[in-house]
């Protein structure tokens, strides 16, 4: 009763979280979904309509292009009056201050040369003066006209019938009586009384400009209700293309509203909960195991977020095209770190996702999908840096050929297919080359141990395994064979072949510590004979600890410390345990000093390492190689842990033991030279 409780209460637990988990990555999801309508359908100019007649439904305007209304803003500003007001003490001021320097006259010119000068610059003032850059902004067209405003009154006057301060300076000498004094004139700096006294009027010019620029009509027509747009097979003309826009802006107006605006989210939301749901109902159906690892579950659902709200946002705020986002760069993740078949599933619903925020969706998931395929077909096992730079390429060449085909399908003149799409092709495979480098990143945040990671561990020159080579060559020499073996039986029964060679090089690192105590580094000497049985088993069962202790200090994966810690499982040290209990046949003897740490092992990697380890070492002791006595042995020694339940807490099966035991035969056949038995002649 207890236990069905239990049960019970974890199947409800289970629910929950995933529901949880669910609604979610939905709602963040939904949050960031554009809400406008987009296009809605897919059309360019030139190209035959796609779908059926179109008829309006309603009456609305044909709204002009925006290169048709920048032209008409463009011919109004060319034609329009900005206005400037007089200052009139400008001039008061400027010709008082001439006056007042040149009272005792000028030098070298009669005294009737002031009151010339005074007039000539009154006859300026008068015409009008304007700052040299306000002139030349008003002036780049002969034809302008400005308004001059004096008191309350405005008058037309052409830009040409005013001068700038430096071309009233040069028509201050063109006058009859000073023109010849030119020279004498020049040398009093006459300039210094130049000032403009044409001010311009910022606000109320801009006011006449707005106003003007408003009485431009934004549309050029109107289709009536009813009236037909276009039919199947016509050919999208410029006329019928500014039709078909102002239909679907018409309609993105008139859908504008709370209501509308509340479906639109409805509608998001049931299409993602329904993409998201399926994929956690493929998870519980099909990879039930993922649940159990939170570092799993977390990768999944981020991608899942990720690539969504990336596309939501550059749809909202960008004009950069959505294809040049590395979609496959997911299904690469998730199929080096997981599976190819959840790969696959995740970049299928994220892709979905996707869709719902772009404008050609037919395109977008069609694209999407092939380049996903390509790229998880193409990593199969990644384990070089090159393979990357492959798979960049090889999704760019499907990509961009897959939208060729659909453009040719589609299209009647091959003048005409988009070009510039294929840009954007190339800038998705050039970010696809930053997936080396963030798989680094997906390593440390989620504590996932990719191939690339494991061949760079399994690497024989690294500080750790070269001072296992040199402390303990005959440990170093096990691992190596134990590396093989393992690797060897995970590639026959499918498990993860360089997982479990990376782990058999380090599963021993602990006897670096105490070399001597171990048979395989013995040179005639056992230094166990001096010791008694508890302290020569504390010293071989202290080589797991010592082992983890190095692993941190050397930032070992954690998948790794696994296999130091459950090699041996919770076994016993037999030999020594046996020798203190025929040591002391009348004592009740603690099995605890005896026993290893534990765990036992929980995945089938780490049970193949098991096997191989145990059978491996225990073979060295065998007084004669004949393929009875391997069998006998491995058949034993791997029985004898399934009957101790080393195994019971992995996913492995009889008949992935069956095969272990098989291959373990073989390679020891393989490594002892057998012989068959040859028979004697009876006489």
């Amino acid at each position: 009763m207890i236990q069905f409780s239990n049960t019970h209460d974890h199947y409800w637990r289970n629910m929950v979280t995933r529901t949880l988990l669910v609604v979610l990555t939905v709602v963040l999801i939904v949050l960031f979904l554009p809400r406008s309508k987009g296009k809605m359908f897919h059309y360019d100019e030139g190209k035959p309509w796609m779908y059926g007649q179109l008829i309006a439904n309603f009456d609305f305007p044909v709204f002009k292009t925006d290169e048709a209304l920048k032209r008409e803003r463009d011919s109004i500003m060319q034609h329009f009056q900005p206005y400037f007001n007089v200052s009139p003490s400008v001039e008061e001021k400027e010709i008082a201050l001439f006056r007042q320097a040149y009272k005792g006259g000028i030098p070298g010119l009669p005294p009737n040369y002031v009151d010339a000068v005074a007039k000539r610059l009154h006859e300026l003032y008068q015409t009008g003066i304007m700052s040299a850059q306000q002139y030349s902004k008003v002036v780049r067209d002969s034809d302008n006209v400005i308004h001059v405003v004096t008191g309350k009154q405005a008058v037309s006057q052409p830009i040409s019938k005013v001068y700038s301060t430096i071309g009233a300076y040069e028509h201050l000498f063109m006058d009859p009586v000073l023109s010849p004094k030119r020279d004498v004139l020049q040398q009093c700096n006459l300039n210094e009384y130049i000032e403009p006294n044409l001010i311009y009027d910022k606000d109320r010019s801009e006011t006449e400009m707005n106003d003007l620029l408003s009485l431009i009509p934004q549309a050029s027509g109107m289709v009536l209700e009813g009236q037909r747009i276009i039919d199947r097979g016509d050919i999208v003309d410029a006329h019928t293309f500014r039709v078909l826009s102002s239909f679907e802006q018409a309609i993105e107006k008139r859908n504008a509203t709370e209501d509308e605006l509340m479906s639109t989210i409805v509608g998001q939301s049931i299409y993602v909960f329904i993409l998201i749901a399926l994929f956690t109902l493929y998870l519980a159906l099909f990879r039930k195991d993922y649940f159990e690892k939170p570092r799993a579950i977390s990768l999944l659902y981020t991608m899942l977020l990720i690539f969504p709200l990336l596309t939501s946002l550059m749809m909202e705020h960008t004009i950069l095209s959505v294809y040049i986002l590395p979609f496959a760069m997911a299904p690469i993740f998730i199929r080096v770190f997981m599976d190819s078949r959840t790969a696959f599933i995740a970049h299928v619903t994220m892709t979905l996702v996707c869709a719902v925020a772009v404008k050609y969706q037919y395109e977008f998931i069609i694209v999407q999908l092939v380049a996903g395929l390509v790229a998880i077909f193409s990593l199969r096992e990644l384990s070089k840096r090159s393979q990357i730079f492959l798979t960049a390429i090889l999704v760019t060449m499907a990509s961009a050929l897959v939208y060729l085909a659909m453009q040719l399908i589609q299209a009647d003149d091959l003048s005409k297919l988009d070009r510039t799409i294929y840009f954007h092709f190339g800038v998705n495979g050039f970010f696809l080359l930053f997936t080396y480098p963030l798989m680094l990143v997906i390593e440390k945040t989620f504590g996932f141990v990719s191939t690339v990671t494991m061949f760079e561990l399994s690497n024989t020159n690294n500080e750790l395994l070269r001072q296992l080579s040199e402390i303990a060559p005959g440990t170093f020499q096990h691992s190596i064979t134990v590396g093989n073996l393992a690797a060897e039986i995970a590639n026959k029964i499918g498990a993860k072949s360089q997982l479990v060679r990376t782990g058999a090089l380090y599963h021993d690192i602990g006897k670096m510590t105490n070399p001597v105590f171990f048979t395989e580094n013995q040179a005639g000497v056992n230094p166990h004979s001096k010791l008694t049985d508890l302290e020569s088993a504390k010293i071989i069962i202290g080589h797991v600890g010592e082992g983890l202790r190095l692993a941190e200090r050397y930032n070992l994966p954690r998948v790794i410390k696994e296999f130091i810690t459950t090699h041996h499982g919770a076994g016993m040290a037999k030999y020594f345990y046996i020798n203190y209990k025929n040591a002391h046949p009348d004592e009740e003897v603690d099995e605890a000093p005896f026993r290893y740490p534990g765990p036992n092992p929980s995945t089938r990697e780490q049970a193949i390492l098991m096997m191989s380890d145990t059978v491996e070492a225990a073979s060295r002791s065998l007084q004669e190689y004949t393929e009875e006595s391997i069998s006998e042995l491995v058949n034993r020694l791997i029985d004898g842990q399934m009957a101790q339940g080393f195994f019971t807490d992995c996913p492995i099966t009889f008949q992935d033991i069956t095969i272990a035991k098989k291959v373990i035969i073989e390679r020891l056949k393989a490594m002892y030279h057998t012989r068959i038995q040859y028979p004697e002649l009876r006489a």
